[in-house]
């Protein structure tokens, strides 16, 4: 099955701060924010078919954790006179990708696809459409620098929130043996991924001083689960494929940071694309378990240089061992890898090896190491204490958003930390969808029908007369052929045409009565 298209996804959420007000409403301000980004195709989100209580071991849990939280955020919203709808403020842009408010944080959804160097351009041109959205919300407020955004996962306080991957697999494949394929990896790939944090904000340990390599570890309290906001797993079990259901399920991780360097971002996907690809598509198993999978996520953080030895059922293997032997595994396999699944493989490889040898080396493409670095380097020149506060401000600097202020770009823009993609790229990702798959179909049918669409999803588009359109993935369809089905949809003289042009690419009916 390595001929598998794995369709993927990032979705990411932003800390937001007013700081020209000592106190302020962060519901109402990350509303404002997405609604300061005027250019969309559309804005309004199409829910229908969600369901976050669907658990993919098979049942409907009754409530989730996060229920009551959720019903204390509506009780609340209710107070500040607005709707649903108005409060998530959803944009749905044209480039394919998804923009709006998940509360207390503007998130920024990428576009759907199947290649890792296609998705980090989309990814970074969210940040670009947050810094957008944060000029003109400035604008308004007649205040330059009233805002600042953070590309983390913690407001230090005990509170976290997420950048959530997305990897669509066969249904065939039973879930109990994604997780049993995936937790050593996802377990270990935290000492190469790690955006690195200032501080403790475990139950047991929380507010005590020290450095560590991620900032999500923390909040990792069980193995399985279909919670997202509270009891946070390390494997999310959200039964939601947002594509056919008899043939596709969706992969949701929730436990990975938020990088802001870009190498960490496209091995984070290609790296875990490689190992639900290349092993677990291909139905092998690893030989491995480890005994305790979230206490060894939280060892991995802690351990920075010094990597301990997690225990595994009949022997003890650091974070490394692990990577190596998941990547021997590959190379061992008879895959047709392309070239762009080359590129990671090596880097992965690689990666181990320096690490090894000297993690300083890799400073120049993992957050937590060149952080790490540069707070060292200011503590010792400040003469501050290992608890001095500053250390935590500057923390939280390296990953504001603003590039006249964020720490991380005055690395990257003196070429301490590597970029992969290109500034060009990178702005005709803010504004065209990617050339394969759905986002461009999806585009130009709200794009031709602009005053027929009421709602538009991943995979549905719902217009004014009830009726709603299922759109099929398009994996198979070579740039040339989407190029053409676009045209043909520019065409079109009603949407109920929609349905015969895609027919073709999907099976069974596309188009259904909704009233």
């Amino acid at each position: 099955m390595t001929d598998f298209p794995i369709v993927m996804g990032i979705e990411t959420e932003y800390g937001i701060v007013r700081n020209d007000l000592q106190e302020s409403d962060p519901v109402i301000e990350s509303m404002e924010l997405v609604r300061s980004y005027q250019s969309a195709d559309l804005t309004g989100w199409l829910y229908q078919g969600e369901d976050p209580s669907l658990d993919a071991r098979g049942f409907r849990v009754d409530n989730l954790a996060q229920d009551e939280e959720e019903k204390a955020f509506t009780r609340s919203d209710y107070k500040r006179f607005f709707s649903f709808h108005e409060m998530k403020s959803d944009r749905i842009l044209s480039n394919g990708g998804r923009f709006y408010n998940d509360h207390t944080h503007p998130e920024f959804s990428t576009p759907e696809s199947s290649s890792v160097m296609e998705l980090l351009r989309y990814d970074r041109a969210g940040l670009e459409i947050l810094l957008l959205a944060k000029k003109e919300r400035e604008r308004s407020l007649g205040k330059e620098g009233g805002l600042s955004l953070y590309r983390n996962n913690t407001d230090y306080h005990g509170h976290s929130y997420g950048c959530h991957e997305n990897y669509l697999l066969p249904r065939a494949i039973p879930f109990d043996r994604i997780v049993t394929c995936c937790v050593p990896f996802l377990v270990a790939r935290t000492v190469l991924l790690g955006a690195g944090k200032y501080g403790y904000e475990s139950s047991e340990k929380r507010g005590y001083v020290r450095y560590q390599a991620s900032q999500r570890a923390d909040f990792i309290e069980t193995l399985v689960s279909v919670d997202t906001m509270h009891c946070r797993p390390l494997v999310n079990s959200r039964d939601e494929p947002h594509a056919d259901r008899n043939h596709f399920r969706r992969l949701h991780l929730i436990l990975g940071d938020a990088n802001m360097s870009e190498w960490q971002t496209a091995m984070k996907l290609g790296m875990t694309k490689l190992v639900l690809k290349g092993l677990l598509l291909e139905g092998w198993s690893p030989d491995i378990a480890l005994e305790d999978p979230v206490e060894s996520i939280r060892q991995v953080s802690k351990g920075l240089r010094d990597q301990p030895l997690l225990r595994l059922r009949d022997r003890q293997w650091t974070a490394l061992d692990i990577l190596e032997y998941y990547s021997d595994a590959l190379e061992k396999r008879d895959l047709n890898l392309d070239p762009e699944e080359r590129w990671i493989l090596s880097g992965w490889r690689e990666a181990i090896d320096q690490f090894r040898k000297e993690p300083s080396s890799l400073s120049d493409r993992i957050d937590w190491i060149a952080k790490a670095e540069m707070l060292s380097r200011f503590r010792e020149e400040e003469s501050l204490a290992p608890d001095d506060p500053w250390l935590q401000s500057l923390d939280l600097e390296y990953h504001n958003i603003d590039p006249d202020q964020g720490l991380f770009h005055a690395l990257e823009e003196s070429g301490e930390m590597l970029r992969l993609t290109g500034e060009e790229s990178v702005r005709e990702a803010i504004t065209h969808p990617p050339g394969q798959g759905r986002p461009p179909v999806r585009h130009a049918i709200i794009r031709r029908f602009p005053d027929d669409v009421v709602e538009a999803g991943w995979e549905k588009i719902r217009f004014r007369s009830g009726e709603v359109v299922v759109l099929p993935l398009f994996q198979s369809c070579r740039e040339e052929e989407i190029a053409r089905l676009i045209e043909r949809i520019g065409g079109l003289s009603t949407p109920h045409e929609i349905v015969e042009v895609i027919r073709p690419y999907t099976e069974g009916t596309n188009f259904q009565q909704e009233r």
